[in-house]
């Protein structure tokens, strides 16, 4: 199951100084093949976090030991299914 991660930081919160940190989860879980793309949301000081795991709460459960969050970077964050139909992440038929 595919599930979009979004995150809303906290505003008074520096992320620069757990940004290599967070970086640096994120890519264990891109190597472990859990996460499938990331990335800021400017516009809305947030990100989009897109995993493969069993549920919204696993996507969760599974960033628990995002810097992010342990530093309080979050302010808060949802997850949801999400099925893509075209593009690199769609099934292919």
């Amino acid at each position: 199951m595919i599930i979009a991660v979004t995150y809303q930081y906290a505003t008074d919160r520096d992320l620069a100084e757990v940004r290599p940190s967070h970086r640096a989860f994120l890519r264990g879980l891109l190597e472990s093949g859990s996460l499938l793309a990331s990335g800021p949301l400017p516009a809305s000081n947030g990100a989009l976090i897109v995993l493969e795991t069993a549920s919204p709460e696993a996507a969760l459960e599974l960033l628990e030991d995002d810097p992010f969050l342990l530093q309080d970077c979050i302010a808060s964050r949802s997850a949801e299914e999400w099925q893509p139909v075209l593009g690199v992440l769609a099934p292919q038929d």
